[in-house]
């Protein structure tokens, strides 16, 4: 097939066939593999773009924040309960469903009261039923059933629902068994549909859940509004924060459980779709497979997969909305990528050939012209650090341009042709030695941005060398070079000697960690605030102190490399004490200012540690109240009750508790009201992008409403534009964070911008 590629471009017939035999194959193995998160993720695609109004033939009685303020207990006395159920027979309703655990006794006298409404009802009462987990070690099930006076006159429907891995919620059940009896779930039985014990559906999420009517508990039971659900089916439930029967669902973010009840209620109404067969739908996808691969260019490719993949997902879209009809389409496009991914690789090839000793991209010489060079000289590979990011802000299609435009900038300050001897890798040959004069006048040249269609790309690099003499081959050179440059790009350094092992003598751990002690003693290591802005003052009130270690003679040691190292020496605690003092220090320094620190899990617990601590506040007494210690959810999750008690310890002390990270372990909101919790800064995945992502807006705005109602203040990290500072601020975060507001910076620094009463946002 390489051969063909290369003399033509072409595929022959049986080239063809080849290949879809291949997508064939791995087309029939997805059907019989279980691929359902990648089947949801398109479901999800399709879902957002249909929209439909709800039925209106279903309504929400909902256990709201007005009802529970009303009703100043829970559980709710029967009698409420009771009094509901009286004012919808009443008013006509033709069936009323709780989502409400009535599985325990309550006081004789109020669950006479319910059970009485429920006889007046006449049987048009379903009530709850479910399976669940009992405990996480044995994960044995409990089965609960209403209590037996209520279940005489009212029917029984299934509420479980199981989120998937993910922590989402796409399906609900038509049936479950409960106490050896299978039950139609609620949504069946309120959609008059027939259940089957242990069969899932798939809830339409193109339903609007805000086009459901919906009723507060206490109007209806008072007789407000009750009129309004005669003739119509009644879904009782919480909806109030507080209770905290909320779950994650495509779309819409997270929404109270009895909602995602009505949803499913709704879509078993409409009736479900039939499924057409996967061998017919991966036939189809085998048939955009052949097309593809009569591709002769990558563009082509591209272009031709985006058409199949788009075209598929609009069929069956219009087929689901039109048709009553759905299918599997993972198998189908896993053919159509089996086909397309081998045909890349073969115009790739054929490219990569035809590129000889010229880089097509950016123009420049490639490695093998770098190989004809003489021998004995030193080759100097440059490693571009986060060449990924670059590319997705300029377009992989610039990059070409951009490497030609930084060497451009190299080629004057080195005397040297600069090659690109791979993607993200430049070389060149240098005449005379790496000086210390040569390299700091490299890093400061590259310490500038490059300017690329009007842009700034900041850009760091860094540098490897090696010496041809030492192994005899340019070729091997060029890959020890590329190697050491790697090597100083991870561990946070401007440049490598593949030759003398610099980094193999400097980065050993017992030297390195003997030299932070020394760090330490001597004040070598630097802590940089970044500034945190209030909101609702529009001014820099508190920062998060950040350590940085510049070494005399390797430069930059990035704080990847040496905290992991500290904390697995114990250097950690150190480390902690000297950020500590030097944030209480700044706070001295600065009216109305807070700080805050990384406090590491090793350190929770640690009692040499919190002993030093206490020394150490007893000279800053009026420092210490706007001391803050950010600690991550994992941290705080990995032992709850020893975690509780040593963040009390040091809420005692008049230090603020901060959870670092938020949303990006286990937490719930269960754990934050057990804990002192005093701030909550949600992760950057969640919050870069929150002017632009509907699902992460959704999930922000939850986090700072329930935050908000804990007594807790929300900090949001990773703020980068004004579109996601303006929208923090309209959904009421407390601060932000990020380079938009400041990065980290100098003490000296930092205290001018407070001292001004700098406004670093509009």
């Amino acid at each position: 097939m390489a051969a063909a590629v290369a003399s033509g471009g072409s595929l022959t017939r049986a080239e063809r066939w080849t290949i879809l035999g291949i997508a064939a194959a791995i087309g029939v193995l997805a059907i019989f593999t279980n691929l359902g998160l990648f089947e949801h993720g398109l479901r999800g695609v399709r879902d957002s773009v249909r929209h439909q109004q709800a039925s209106g033939e279903l309504h929400i009685v909902e256990i709201d924040a007005k009802s529970l303020r009303m009703v100043d207990s829970w559980p709710w006395p029967r009698s409420e309960h009771a009094r509901l159920v009286d004012a919808l027979t009443k008013a006509g309703a033709r069936t009323v469903a709780f989502d409400v655990d009535f599985s325990s006794n309550s006081s004789p006298a109020e669950d006479k009261a319910l059970a009485d409404a429920l006889a007046c009802a006449g049987g048009g009462v379903i009530l709850p039923t479910f399976r669940q987990i009992g405990n996480t070690q044995d994960r044995d099930l409990i089965e609960s059933l209403p209590i037996e006076s209520f279940r005489a006159h009212s029917f029984l429907g299934a509420v479980s629902i199981l989120p998937d891995k993910d922590g989402y919620v796409r399906s609900a059940p038509l049936g479950i068994i409960t106490k050896n009896t299978p039950r139609p779930s609620l949504s069946a039985l309120l959609a008059g549909h027939a259940g089957s014990a242990f069969v899932d559906f798939p809830i339409d999420f193109s339903i609007d859940p805000a086009s459901i009517p919906r009723h507060s508990f206490v109007d209806v039971s008072r007789g407000n509004g009750a009129r309004a659900l005669a003739g119509k089916d009644v879904l009782v439930g919480a909806t109030s924060v507080e209770l905290g029967d909320r779950y994650a669902v495509p779309r819409y973010g997270v929404i109270p459980g009895v909602v995602i009840q009505a949803l499913a209620t709704e879509t078993l109404r409409q009736g479900l779709p039939s499924r057409i067969p996967g061998i017919l739908m991966l036939a189809l996808g085998l048939l955009a497979a052949w097309w593809v691969t009569g591709s002769m260019r990558m563009r082509q490719i591209g272009l031709r997969f985006a058409i199949a993949a788009t075209g598929g997902l609009v069929a069956i879209t219009l087929l689901e909305e039109f048709a009553a009809m759905t299918g599997a389409l993972v198998p189908a496009m896993l053919a159509i990528v089996a086909a397309a991914v081998p045909r890349a690789m073969l115009i790739s090839l054929d490219k990569r050939r035809a590129a000889a000793r010229i880089d097509l991209d950016s123009g420049l010489p490639n490695r093998k012209g770098l190989c004809n060079q003489a021998p004995e000289r030193e080759i100097v590979a440059g490693v571009i650090d986060r060449y990924d990011e670059i590319a997705a802000t300029l377009g992989s299609a610039r990059m070409g341009a951009f490497v030609a435009r930084l060497s451009e900038r190299v080629a004057p300050a080195v005397d040297a042709d600069i090659y690109r001897i791979e993607e993200r890798v430049i070389a060149w040959v240098a005449h005379d030695e790496m000086s210390d004069d040569v390299i700091d006048r490299l890093r400061t040249l590259l310490l500038h941005p490059v300017e690329i269609d009007g842009r700034r790309i900041d850009v760091r690099v860094a540098l490897g060398v090696c010496r041809t003499d030492d192994e005899g081959s340019v070729s091997h050179a060029i890959d020890a070079a590329a190697a050491a440059a790697s090597k100083a790009l991870e561990l946070g350094l401007f440049w490598n000697s593949a030759n003398q092992s610099v980094l193999g003598e400097a980065y050993d751990t017992l030297s390195l960690m003997g030299e932070l002690d020394d760090a330490i003693d001597n004040g070598e290591l630097e802590v940089h605030y970044q500034p945190k802005l209030a909101l609702a003052s529009n001014r820099v009130e508190s920062a998060e102190a950040l350590v940085r270690w510049v070494h005399p003679v390797y430069g930059r040691i990035g704080p990847d490399v040496f905290i992991p190292l500290a904390e697995r020496h114990d250097r950690i605690d150190r480390m902690t004490l000297m950020v500590t003092r030097a944030a209480l220090e700044t706070i001295a320094r600065i009216d109305g200012i807070s700080v805050a620190v990384n406090l590491s899990a090793k350190l929770l617990f640690d009692v040499r540690f919190n002993r030093a601590l206490d020394e150490l506040l007893e000279g800053h007494p009026r420092s210490v109240t706007s001391l803050i210690f950010e600690v991550t959810e994992s941290a705080a999750m990995s032992d709850m009750a020893a975690a509780r008690t040593a963040l009390e310890a040091h809420r005692a002390r008049g230090i603020t508790i901060s959870m670092d990270d938020y949303g990006t372990g286990q937490s719930t909101l269960s754990y934050l009201r057990e804990l002192p919790i005093a701030e909550l800064k949600i992760d950057r995945m969640f919050v870069q992008n929150v002017h632009i992502n509907d699902e992460d807006a959704v999930l922000v705005r939850s986090t700072i409403e329930l935050a908000h109602r804990l007594g807790i203040r929300v900090v949001a990290e990773g703020v980068e534009d004004q579109g996601c500072i303006d929208f923090l601020r309209e959904a009421g975060c407390d601060y932000v964070q990020g380079w938009l507001v400041g990065k980290p910076m100098p003490q000296s620094d930092f205290i001018a911008i407070c001292q001004h009463n700098a406004t670093l946002a509009a």
